[in-house]
């Protein structure tokens, strides 16, 4: 089994890295070995490697940038998972790409479920719609996994920056009407194996069918509440010198930013749950275990 990883050195992709090894090779690659803003030069570097599965985590991450740099981000998240899919198709081989809450453009009232009509209020999660629809539409074998709010003890995320600001101010203010299921990278990844396992399964037995998930921790808080369970739980586990002594709680309008957010990030993961087999953890229970890393 010989499996291709792009975005080796990104949150999920450096997890990937470990938890795709007992799959069999990993061939894993950073922007230095593939390039997403030039998505045709992707195409040599698939038939030379001619993998069994392609794993895609590169993505344009960078929402307000986006604003601006509305064709580079379609281009890496929009136009290249397109060109991974249709090598994907020539190989017969399986792609597995990640996608966002950030397609939704949440004004339900309840969590979405995968076929709730995608509406993004932003370019980051135009381009992201875009790459769902480009590898959906390319006829290959594939799993796309939705996720929402991820983080790592690793790289530059929201904890992070969080317990980096908690050490030097004494006051916070968080917005807390933006509602959603903090996830980690270790989640996604090791839930993926999973996945990835069974999908090997049922194409050797002729009865996959590809499809596109869900894929969080459960239940859900604000950035808020995360940021509260951030400074109780490191107060505990971590010996920092946090100078933090108050948060508040803020409306998202009184911190604007160039990219609106959709106030309902909340996806149900009861399709993924039922066909995996599997059930996944809180998001207070993932923070924990995220924090015993670091400490």
């Amino acid at each position: 089994m010989k499996i291709l990883l792009f975005g080796k050195n990104g949150q999920v992709g450096w997890e990937l890295n470990r938890s795709l090894q007992p799959l069999g090779e990993v061939i894993a690659l950073g922007r230095e070995e593939a390039d997403f803003s030039k998505p045709e030069s992707l195409r040599n570097i698939v038939r030379d490697i001619a993998p069994d599965v392609i794993v895609n985590a590169v993505a344009y991450t960078a929402v307000d940038k986006a604003e601006e740099e509305e064709d580079l981000a379609l281009k890496i998240n929009g136009v290249a998972p397109g060109v991974l899919a249709e090598e994907a198709l020539n190989l017969g081989a399986l792609l597995v790409h990640y996608s966002t809450d950030y397609v939704f453009d949440g004004t339900k009232s309840g969590p979405y479920v995968e076929t709730d009509t995608p509406n993004p209020i932003n370019a980051y999660g135009r381009s992201k719609l875009a790459g769902e629809q480009a590898v959906q539409s390319s006829g290959c074998d594939y799993l796309i996994f939705r996720t929402s709010w991820v983080y790592a003890s690793r790289a530059h995320n929201f904890m992070l920056t969080m317990l980096k600001l908690a050490q030097e101010r004494e006051e916070l203010s968080i917005v807390s009407d933006q509602i959603g299921a903090p996830t980690t990278a270790r989640l996604i990844t090791d839930t993926t194996l999973v996945c990835i396992k069974q999908a090997l399964l049922e194409r050797r037995n002729q009865v996959f069918s590809s499809d596109l998930y869900h894929l969080t921790a459960s239940s859900n808080t604000s950035w808020y509440g995360f940021t509260q369970e951030i400074i109780r739980v490191a107060k505990c586990e971590l010996d920092l010198d946090l100078k933090i002594k108050n948060i508040t709680n803020i409306p998202t309008i009184d911190y604007p930013t160039p990219a609106r957010r959709p106030m309902n990030s909340r996806l149900d993961l009861r399709k993924l749950e039922e066909k995996f087999d599997v059930v996944m953890p809180s998001w207070e229970d993932v923070l924990r275990l995220c924090i015993e890393e670091i400490k």
